[in-house]
C-alpha cells in the first residue's frame, strides 16, 4: 500500500519537483500550500509523513506541526512523524524544531537521492 505523504510547501518549484520524486518512488503525495491548508487536509486523509518548510505565510511550519499534533491528539489519532525543509539557517527555527523532536530537519537546496533516503528511514523506521 502506497504511503500518504503530507508536503506542506508554498514554492511551487519545490512542490512540483517533490511531488514528481514522491510519485516516482511509489508514494502518495499530496500538498498543501499553506499551513492552514495543510490542516484542512489532516482533517479529511490520514498520512504516514508530514513534510513541511520552516517560513510560510500565515502560519509557518513550526506551529503548523504544533497545531496538526494537537489536532492529532485531541481526535485520538496515532502521531504522524515530520520533517522540516528550510532554506534559510535560522538557528531559532531549528532549536523549536530540535524541541518538538520532529524526526529530521533538511537544509535546502539537498541532494534528491540523500531527500528519499530520509523518507524511507522515517517511513520504516
Amino acid at each position: 500500500m502506497a504511503k500518504n505523504i503530507l508536503i506542506i510547501d508554498d514554492e511551487e518549484l519545490i512542490t512540483r519537483t517533490l511531488l514528481k520524486l514522491l510519485k516516482k518512488e511509489g508514494y502518495t503525495p499530496i500538498v498543501a500550500k499553506s499551513g492552514e491548508e495543510a490542516l484542512e487536509k489532516i482533517k479529511i486523509s490520514d498520512f504516514d509523513l508530514i513534510i513541511t518548510d520552516v517560513r510560510m505565510p500565515g502560519l509557518d511550519g513550526i506551529e503548523t506541526i504544533r497545531q496538526i499534533r494537537g489536532y492529532l491528539q485531541q481526535n485520538n489519532k496515532k502521531p504522524v512523524p515530520e520533517i522540516v525543509i528550510t532554506g534559510f539557517a535560522n538557528e531559532e527555527s531549528y532549536k523549536q524544531a530540535v524541541q518538538l523532536k520532529v524526526k529530521d530537519y533538511i537544509f535546502k537546496p539537498f541532494d534528491l537521492k540523500q531527500f528519499i533516503d530520509i523518507i524511507k528511514k522515517n517511513l520504516n523506521g
